[in-house]
Formats: C-alpha cells, sequence, structure tokens
C-alpha cells in the first residue's frame, strides 16, 4: 500500500509540473540541474513554509563528506541563495534516465512541498528534511511520515553557506533527523529511508 501511494506521488510529480523534467540540465560531478517550475513550490524554510515562484532555479549538491547530501537551491544564475538543505539517500526501485521530483500531495489552496530529488540514472535520490513544525504539518495533511530536524537548526537553511566547512553546514550535517507521522508520532528516519547499505548504494 506504501509503495502504490509512492507512485502516485512520483505520477503526480510528472503531472503537476510538466516543465520539470524536459527541461532539466545535469552535471554528474554536483548533480546541478535546472528546474523549470509552472507554479509556486515549497522548499524547507526557516520561520514557516518558504514558498519560491514559478521559473526556473538551480539544484546542487554542496561537496561534503557526510552520509547525508546538502542540497543548495539557487535562482537560475546562482547569484541568489535561497535554501541550503539537508536531505537522506531515498532509494527507489527503478531508476530512470530522466530527473524527478516528487511532491508532498497538495493541501488544498497551498504549493506542492518539495518531497525528493531523483537525478538521472541513480537509484538513490535525496529526500529533503523540513523542520520539525512543518514536518509534523505536512504529515497530517498529507497521512506520509517526512523528514524532520529540530526547529532551531532551521535557521542554517537560509544562511549563505559556500562550502561544507562552514559552521552553518556543519551544523546540518550533524542535525538529529527523525521522522514524524501523520498520527502525531516521532520515530527513527531509518523506519522512513531505507539506508543505502541495505541496497548496495547507486
Amino acid at each position: 500500500m506504501k509503495y502504490l501511494h509512492w507512485a502516485g506521488l512520483m505520477v503526480c510529480a510528472v503531472l503537476l509540473v510538466p516543465a520539470t523534467c524536459p527541461r532539466a540540465h545535469a552535471d554528474q560531478w554536483n548533480q546541478l540541474t535546472y528546474f523549470t517550475f509552472s507554479a509556486p513550490v515549497e522548499i524547507p524554510g526557516f520561520h514557516g513554509p518558504m514558498v519560491i515562484p514559478a521559473g526556473t532555479y538551480t539544484f546542487k549538491l554542496l561537496d561534503s563528506l557526510s552520509d547525508r547530501d546538502i542540497v543548495q537551491i539557487f535562482n537560475k544564475d546562482q547569484t541568489h541563495l535561497y535554501a541550503t538543505v539537508i536531505a537522506i539517500p531515498d532509494y527507489r526501485m527503478k531508476p530512470t534516465g530522466k530527473t524527478v521530483l516528487t511532491f508532498e500531495e497538495r493541501v488544498t489552496g497551498s504549493p506542492e512541498a518539495i518531497r525528493a530529488w531523483f537525478y538521472p540514472g541513480n537509484n538513490f535520490g535525496d529526500q529533503f528534511v523540513y523542520p520539525k513544525t512543518r514536518a509534523v504539518e505536512l504529515a497530517k495533511a498529507n497521512n506520509e511520515p517526512v523528514l524532520s530536524m529540530p526547529d532551531d537548526m532551521a535557521s542554517n537553511i537560509t544562511k549563505p553557506i559556500k562550502t561544507s566547512k562552514e559552521s552553518a553546514a556543519t551544523a546540518l550535517e550533524k542535525a538529529l533527523i527523525k521522522a514524524e507521522r501523520a498520527n502525531g508520532q516521532e520515530v527513527a528516519a531509518s523506519q522512513v529511508v531505507t539506508p543505502k547499505s541495505e541496497q548496495g548504494g547507486h
């Protein structure tokens, strides 16, 4: 049942943001990818939901030795950093040749919140971690678990991080990651995502 719901989220991503995958341009080293959204979308933020308007954005990985990925979201020409997001490797059964974003189901009247980003050809993508307060809200609204970190870590998301050695990046790498369930229960993140060690990596 859970797999079927996840498949539904994948389809939702393709249908609701039709311009995203066809216009994605990618770079293997840092997985730099350009996404064009035809509607506003939500990304992890500070002081509540962060919604970016329709337009073209750059997603790329910050160089890091951590077992977590750090995803940075810029405007198209990378002159403005919107967010530095901590992400946990997220397994999918069948990789595709296209870049895929998946979304939490829409809350009536609200933009979709990005759930995970999958780079072309990879079994593992990046499931975004939201500040706890927002993760609880999304979990209840979508009846699906959402990865969370302590709210007091959220201020690091909007800091102008340039390297993984900066204190804000280190704080994100070391943040305690949990998963919020729709019933209000907080559980270990490992109950929601499948570690690479159990699937053999990319």
